[in-house]
C-alpha cells in the first residue's frame, strides 16, 4: 500500500521518480501547474509532448514524458475534466489519479508527486478535489511506495491535511 503525504510546496522542486502535471488535452504546456512544469523543465519536456503525443490526450487519461531539467525522472501528464466548462463527472477526475498509478508502476517509479488535478483554472470544487485525490490514491493498486499531494498554498495543505487524517488517523 503506498504512503500518501501531504507537502506545501513547488512540485517542480520534488526530488521523486515522477512528478504530476495537471495538463490541458493538446499537451503542448498552458497555465498554472502546467506552465509552470513546462519551464521548469525546458524545450525538452514539449518536445517530448508533441512526439508522444502527437493528437493530444483524452480528459480522464494520463501518458508520460521526460522530465527535462526538472529533478524527478519523468513527468505524467494528466488532463482533468474542466470543471467550469460543463466537464462535470467525477469519474473523470478519479481517472486521472488511478491513470497516473497505473503510468507511475509501468515506468517502475517508487515516488510520484501530485498536484490536485482540475482544482485551478479548471474549477473543480476544492473539497471534492481533495477527497477524490486521496480516496483514489489511497484505494488503487500500485507499486508506488510513496504518493505526495503537493499544495501550493497553506489553506490548501491544511484541507488536504484534514481529509488524509479522516482517512488514515492523524499524523504526529
Amino acid at each position: 500500500m503506498v504512503t500518501l503525504t501531504v507537502e506545501l510546496g513547488d512540485i517542480t522542486t520534488c526530488p521523486v521518480d515522477a512528478i504530476v502535471n495537471a495538463a490541458n488535452n493538446a499537451m503542448r504546456g498552458g497555465g498554472g501547474v502546467d506552465g509552470a512544469i513546462h519551464r521548469a523543465g525546458g524545450p525538452a519536456v514539449l518536445a517530448d509532448c508533441i512526439a508522444r503525443f502527437p493528437q493530444g490526450l483524452a480528459t480522464g487519461d494520463a501518458g508520460w514524458t521526460t522530465a527535462g531539467e526538472l529533478p524527478a525522472r519523468w513527468i505524467i501528464h494528466a488532463v482533468g475534466p474542466n470543471h467550469n466548462a460543463g466537464q462535470r463527472d467525477r469519474g473523470l477526475l478519479t481517472s486521472c489519479y488511478r491513470r497516473c498509478l497505473e503510468v507511475a508502476d509501468d515506468l517502475g517509479a517508487a515516488s510520484i508527486a501530485f498536484p490536485l488535478i482540475s482544482a485551478g483554472v479548471y474549477g473543480w470544487p476544492k473539497d471534492d478535489a481533495i477527497a477524490a485525490a486521496v480516496d483514489t490514491i489511497l484505494d488503487s493498486p500500485t507499486r508506488a511506495e510513496r504518493a505526495l499531494l503537493i499544495a501550493f498554498d497553506q489553506a490548501t495543505h491544511d484541507r488536504i491535511r484534514r481529509a488524509l487524517d479522516q482517512r488514515t488517523g492523524p499524523t504526529v
